[in-house]
């Protein structure tokens, strides 16, 4: 006997996660070279001189997911305590890797409290994967049954999600703007091309926000089932959550909704009326308007002037998880966009063939 098949979503997740979180731990992925020092003689140090609360919590919480999608991934036959055990021990090795890698980086330093972090919280994921993990991913759990109920079916549907959850990842990402994405400019160092005045940036403003939000919108409503627009505006109010948190977390404090300029004031309200009599629209016209809009997002956000005036990018040097947090997130944010067209050119192709096959069958029968 085997997992169950419903545990393919968290067999599918839990590669993807460890994924993100050897790039965080490795970023930049530059300057490698050899310190000469011991590789494991970070394990025996002593207690660090300035400790930081914020890293040691940003440690657990980094890992804890993973241990629930290793625990909820091993086959159910396994005792309890094996499953927490190995996902445990399978965390614990990936983050003894990483952090003995991060020897050669010159802008990371292998820690013994680091890798202590990592496993508490792998301990934690994998306890709480081994006693919830199967009421989440059963085939007749809570997420099977919303998943089966929203979206669609078979793979198709679990790699959309795994995009929608990137995208919100990278919504976490503090220099840009509201629903912004594929900004290569900022990734590969280019200026930008037009100098900044006010009113061409409240124009371009305007514009991303607008062509962001009926992207991502639509992408939404490529991936669900039936009329309802609730997941979709799910979708769009999560995103404005994690830029205000980012926005909170990466600026002032005291001002999370430092995004809301007026360029993206204007451009929500633009955004919604388009994208409402959108998903009106046939699915085939859904996936072309998705694929224009990300196309026009994507062209506006490499366009747009730097404005010197938002306080983009708080003082954080201080806190490095945070900053390899916010590499991460840059990354994914920058990417998203042309994984997201492939995905979408893909199952616009599938549909529109399956479309036209049980057109030329109807017409048989005829």
């Amino acid at each position: 006997m085997t997992a169950p098949a419903s545990a393919s979503l968290a067999r599918t997740l839990a590669p993807a996660y460890a994924l993100l979180l050897v790039y965080a731990c490795l970023h930049p992925l530059a300057g490698w070279r050899d310190s000469g020092l011991p590789l494991f003689d970070y394990l025996w140090a002593p207690w660090p001189k300035y400790f930081i609360v914020e890293d040691f919590l940003f440690n657990i919480l980094g890992y804890l997911p993973l241990g629930f999608l290793l625990a909820a991934a091993l086959p159910a036959r396994w005792h309890a305590a094996s499953r927490a055990a190995s996902a445990t021990l399978i965390a614990a090795l990936l983050s003894l890797g990483l952090e003995t890698t991060q020897n050669f980086l010159p802008t990371r330093i292998a820690s013994n409290l680091d890798l202590g972090g990592n496993i508490a919280g792998a301990l934690i994921g994998a306890l709480a994967g081994v006693r919830w993990g199967g009421a989440v991913f059963a085939p007749h759990g809570r997420l099977q049954r919303w998943r089966t109920h929203t979206l669609i079916g078979g793979c198709t549907g679990e790699t959309g999600m795994v995009l929608l959850g990137l995208w919100l990842l990278g919504q976490f990402t503090a220099s840009n703007l509201l629903f912004t994405s594929g900004d290569l400019r900022s990734l590969l160092g280019i200026p930008a091309p037009l100098p900044f005045s006010a009113e061409r940036f409240i124009a371009f403003d305007t514009a991303l926000t607008a062509s962001s939000l009926l992207a991502v919108g639509l992408f939404t409503r490529c991936l669900t089932r039936g009329p309802n627009p609730l997941p979709v505006l799910l979708v769009l109010a999560l995103g404005v959550g994690a830029k205000t948190l980012a926005t909170w977390s990466f600026f002032d404090p005291g001002t999370p909704f430092a995004w809301l300029t007026p360029g993206a004031r204007h451009g929500l309200v633009i955004g919604l009326a388009l994208l409402l009599p959108c998903l009106l629209l046939s699915r085939l016209a859904q996936h072309a308007l998705a694929g224009t809009s990300l196309l026009v997002a994507t062209a506006l956000v490499n366009l747009i002037p730097e404005n010197p005036y938002l306080p983009y990018e708080r003082q954080l040097a201080g806190f490095s998880n945070f900053l390899n947090f916010h590499g991460l997130t840059r990354l994914v944010d920058s990417l998203w966009p042309f994984f997201a067209l492939a995905y979408l050119s893909a199952l616009g192709l599938w549909r529109g063939e399956h479309l036209g096959g049980n057109a030329s069958r109807h017409k048989r029968r005829l």
